[in-house]
């Protein structure tokens, strides 16, 4: 069903212009041009702040209600390993890869830069390193990035955290919202394989398929209004290739007992 989402709200994109690209730095500094009139367009709109930003959160949380509250017979090592290497893959993708993060490194291989937004609309290019950081940068505390050129002339309080812009901005959302998706539906079946659940693991069931009727709706909302249709594609087939990750040390586990079976 993720796939349908993201191809119908990336369609629609571009049939509609509705989306902004992301990467271009004249541009993603500024509110959606359909802020104004789509509540699902402003960055800061509820869904994007409460859940999207802390997706990994929500999403584990509802894995290991529900895996916590199922029986024996569903609270597997198979299901936890999928769990524990799916947060692996999210780790390397968005925060950490031998240093900057896959996504990161994606971004400058096709001909990113760090850019610092300044208020007057121009940009600042500082060394990778800056957006590596993920801190924020201003003239009290870095002097010398704002004198190479008397046009920036800031308050010392002034600061912002650069941003890697004009490559192949990834659609982290995508990529987050498309493996845990798939990971929760997974995740649910074997529920559906008993013949009663006890109260905490019902209440766990309905919260998990809420969260992905949301993660659903939100891959909708991000196909439709943000990132150029390449960068929502390219999230998208990140998050199946975490999700297959994913399934490896399961795999091993299941086939581990099967081998000792076949070597007695």
């Amino acid at each position: 069903m993720v796939s349908g989402v993201v191809l119908i709200g990336t369609v629609y994109s571009v049939v509609y212009n509705t989306y902004l690209d992301t990467s271009n730095p004249l541009l993603t500094h500024l509110p959606h041009p359909l802020g104004n009139t789509h509540r699902w367009a402003r960055k800061a709109n509820p869904l994007n702040v409460y859940f999207i930003k802390k997706a990994w959160g929500w999403t584990s949380a509802a894995f290991l209600l529900a895996w916590g509250t199922g029986t024996p017979s569903t609270r597997t090592t198979v299901r936890l390993s999928r769990w524990l290497a799916a947060s692996a893959t999210w780790l390397v993708f968005t925060a950490w890869f031998f240093g900057p993060a896959l996504i990161e490194r994606i971004v400058l291989a096709s001909g990113g830069e760090c850019v610092l937004s300044l208020p007057s609309g121009e940009h600042l290019s500082l060394p990778a390193e800056y957006c590596h950081a993920h801190a924020a940068v201003s003239p009290a505390t870095h002097p010398a990035l704002f004198e190479a050129s008397s046009s920036f002339v800031l308050p010392n309080e002034w600061h912002a955290i650069p941003r890697l812009r004009k490559g192949h901005d990834v659609s982290g959302h995508i990529f987050i919202l498309t493996l845990s998706t798939l990971l929760l539906a997974q995740q649910l079946a074997p529920s559906f394989s008993l013949t009663r659940w006890s109260v905490p693991h019902t209440v766990a069931v309905w919260a998990t398929a809420a969260l992905i009727a949301i993660w659903l709706f939100a891959s909708g909302t991000t196909s439709v209004y943000f990132h150029s249709p390449g960068e929502k594609i390219t999230g998208y087939l990140l998050g199946l290739a975490g999700f297959a990750l994913a399934q490896i040390p399961g795999y091993l586990l299941i086939s581990t007992p099967r081998k000792r079976l076949h070597s007695s």
